[in-house]
């Protein structure tokens, strides 16, 4: 009795998960249903494809080959599905996207309503991640990366770019004071992050010459924290247009050292595996992105 699509779906959900609990939750069944269809898989194989110990799953060197194996045959028979998709002009499926905390709040939860309109087949699934994380492991799609891109696995797309600024509350000014020069922000609690360092290189030029090198009073891993705290007048910080236009606008942001701000465009990418074919969800939600990004900007 051969394999059925099903228990290599579940196989493939107990690799990614860990667990055969946490699989089930997945795939929603029962843990007993789970265990159940994974035994009867290794049984129609006739071979162990996972140790088991009370803390944790391991593959066997045979689950390992069959791992890389079904993952071709569930992409091909996905890959299958969606070309029938897209000869509907219907892109359908479930498409998983990943984003820091600040561009998912600020630039893609806006649009979802307007994409799902347009695509109504697609089923998102949204997650924030502050680091670069490995799309294979986590199961994603496509995600958002701002600045420079390292990984040469990822096919990438550019869907924009956005200015970086000084920025602080007119509150925070009122109280300590607009600082004039540079040099002046030693005296006032800067805000930044606790990583990558780099965030923490302004768009300004020390008396050196060189570029500012902050030591922010308060760091925080995620942007938008440092939002939050610069419109509640915890100190100056500086951040991306793409989530601080609208503060802006609405002067709850004032920008500060205008004149002496260096051009600091970060690029945005949408990244996805070099070895993934681009499916109808991808290259729909993608061109979405990139349409709605160019028509509005973010200054």
């Amino acid at each position: 009795m051969k394999a059925t699509l099903d228990e290599m779906q579940v196989f493939i959900a107990v690799v990614d998960c860990g667990s055969i609990s946490a699989a089930a939750e997945r795939l929603e069944q029962t843990v007993s249903a789970t265990s159940r269809t994974l035994a009867r898989l290794e049984e129609k194989l006739g071979t162990t494809l996972l140790r088991r110990t009370t803390r944790r799953l391991s593959l066997t060197e045979e689950g390992r080959d069959y791992l890389a194996r079904v993952r071709d045959i569930i992409s091909s028979v996905q890959a299958s599905e969606e070309m029938l998709a897209i000869r509907r002009s219907k892109p359908a499926g479930l498409l998983r996207v990943d984003a820091a905390t600040p561009f998912m709040l600020h630039v893609i939860a806006p649009l979802v309503a307007g994409y799902r309109r347009q695509y109504p087949e697609v089923e998102l699934e949204l997650n924030s991640n502050e680091g670069i994380i490995d799309l294979l492991e986590r199961r994603t799609d496509v995600a958002i990366r701002i600045g420079e891109l390292k990984d040469s696995t990822l096919h990438a797309k550019a869907i924009g770019q956005s200015q970086v600024r000084i920025l602080a509350s007119p509150d925070y000014l009122a109280k300590a004071g607009t600082p004039r020069q540079v040099s002046e922000l030693a005296g006032h609690p800067l805000l930044g992050f606790s990583q990558p360092e780099h965030l923490n290189d302004w768009p300004l030029l020390d008396a050196r010459g060189q570029r500012l090198h902050v030591r922010p009073a308060i760091r925080a891993s995620s942007g938008e924290t440092v939002r939050q705290l610069a419109l509640n007048g915890g100190g100056i910080c500086c951040l991306s247009d793409f989530m601080t236009a609208n503060d802006r606008k609405a002067g709850r942001l004032v920008s500060l050292f205008d004149k002496q701000t260096l051009s600091q465009r970060q690029s945005i990418n949408a990244v996805y595996y070099r070895n993934t074919a681009v499916s109808a969800r991808i290259s729909s939600f993608i061109a979405y992105l990139a349409g709605a990004i160019g028509e509005r900007g973010f200054d």
